[in-house]
């Protein structure tokens, strides 16, 4: 074989497996919203060392993240849950995250929800 043979790399991740994570980052996406309230979506672009990622906030300040491959899966999202969606360069991160997060760093216990949330809408 040559130095510059014309044959691809095989990819490290194949189809199935992608499918299996998107399944995967729906499902946690889709949970967190059911069992908290206000949640809002922030769609944080992709850089050089990370793909674009969408951040759930709820009414707490409790917060997740997970990379999301393509617009489309946010797009579904926000349709299916009636979610908003916001743009993290346009809004920036929500106060009530930031201070989530402090009460973290300090120990202090968080502001809990009610566990009897009424049947989400289907």
């Amino acid at each position: 074989m040559g130095w510059f043979s014309r044959r691809k790399a095989a990819p490290t991740e194949g189809r199935a497996e992608q499918r299996a994570e998107l399944n995967r980052v729906r499902e946690h996406l889709d949970q967190f919203i059911r069992t908290r309230r206000g949640v809002e979506a922030f769609v944080e672009p992709a850089t050089t060392m990370n793909p674009p990622t969408v951040l759930l906030v709820a009414s707490t300040g409790e917060w997740t993240r997970r990379r999301i491959p393509h617009p489309g899966v946010l797009r579904d999202l926000s349709e299916r849950s009636m979610i908003p969606v916001y743009d993290i360069q346009q809004v920036g991160y929500p106060q009530r995250m930031r201070d989530w997060n402090a009460r973290a760093k300090r120990g202090e216990p968080q502001p809990v929800e009610d566990t009897e949330l009424p049947p989400w809408p289907q």
